[in-house]
Order: C-alpha cells, then sequence, then structure tokens
C-alpha cells in the first residue's frame, strides 16, 4: 500500500472517530439544552434539571362548565370585584438520566414587579392541580393516561388571583423556580 493511500485513510479515520467522538461527547451529558427564558408560551425551557413547558394560560370563568373543574379544590375566597382567577397549565419533562422532582415554586410577575402567587389547589378533589412529581428518566408530568394530560389544556394547573391591574401592567411573567437555581426561569404568558 502506497504512503499516500495510508495518509488518506488514516485521515479518514481520524474524521470518523473525531465525528464519533463529538457525537458521543453531546449525547453523554444526558440532557438536551433548552433556554431557561422565552418570550412567550409553548416553548421549551429549562428549570434546573428538568424541562417545563406552558401549555396554555387564561382567565377562568367560574359560570363557565369546563372551567367549574379547574376551580374545584380550592377553598380561597373567590376574587373580590376587582380580581379574576387565572389559570397556567404547565407541563414537565425528565431529559436526563437521573429521577429528578418538579418544582413547587412559581409565581406571576407583572411589569411594575408586583407578585402574585399561586392559590392552593386539593389535588385529590381536582384531577387538574399541579403537584410535586418525582420523574424518572424520560418520564413527563401530568403522567400519561391522566386527566390532566387528556384533558383540554393537557397540563397541570397553577391558579392564581390577579388584579384586574394586571391588563395595564402586561406583560406577564411565569417565575419557575428550582432547586439550586441561581435565578428562576421565566416564560412570558399570553394575556
Amino acid at each position: 500500500m502506497s504512503s499516500r493511500l495510508k495518509a488518506a485513510l488514516r485521515r479518514r479515520l481520524f474524521l470518523v472517530v473525531g465525528a464519533l467522538l463529538v457525537v458521543l461527547g453531546t449525547t453523554a451529558c444526558g440532557q438536551i439544552a433548552h433556554p431557561t427564558s422565552s418570550d412567550n408560551e409553548g416553548v421549551y425551557v429549562d428549570a434546573g434539571p428538568l424541562t417545563y413547558q406552558v401549555q396554555i394560560s387564561r382567565e377562568l370563568n367560574p359560570f363557565n362548565i369546563e372551567d367549574k373543574e379547574y376551580l374545584s379544590g380550592v377553598t380561597a375566597p373567590a376574587p373580590a370585584p376587582d380580581q379574576e382567577w387565572f389559570a397556567v397549565f404547565l407541563w414537565a419533562k425528565n431529559e436526563t438520566h437521573s429521577d429528578h422532582v418538579t418544582t413547587n415554586s412559581f409565581d406571576i410577575v407583572d411589569t411594575i414587579g408586583k407578585k402574585y402567587y399561586p392559590i392552593p389547589i386539593n389535588a385529590a378533589i381536582n384531577p387538574y392541580a399541579w403537584t410535586a412529581t418525582a420523574l424518572k428518566p424520560l418520564d413527563i408530568y401530568p403522567k400519561p393516561d391522566s386527566t390532566a394530560y387528556f384533558g383540554p389544556t393537557q397540563g397541570g394547573e397553577l391558579l392564581f388571583k390577579l388584579n384586574n391591574s394586571i391588563y395595564s401592567n402586561r406583560p406577564l411573567t411565569l417565575e419557575i423556580y428550582a432547586a439550586g437555581q441561581k435565578h428562576p426561569t421565566t416564560v412570558t404568558l399570553d394575556l
């Protein structure tokens, strides 16, 4: 075999090995990288080791048949005349090789810095209620075959009581606080 042919084969072998190392290196880390901030709903964002997605957010009407179900299990008083119920429906996935628990720490902040915190929902009564859940690798929340998974929102519910002043102080931002994260992951909500 000529020296030119040997050199060409070595270069090809070097390129193939290099390409394999790049592929192995990018898949070995165990998690697909997503941003930690999004200017709209529907984008996958990372908060700590897990990936989250806002499926939909919207005002709830307690006189609407569907929305009544989202308000079951809520013991907080009804909103005052200058307030409204607002729900954020969230999805999560564990794209790592280890078990992790979804966060249960959220807030919504408006443009003047006013923060709103989730209203407790009894998950034993309301099958849509978001609850911190342990996820094995590649698990998602809400769990497949659950009411929240197959429901119209396809997400776990975070319920807020917002002042009507939010319409003057838009956009609203959902902040997701994951353990060990220095700054919250943020998603701008459609309102």
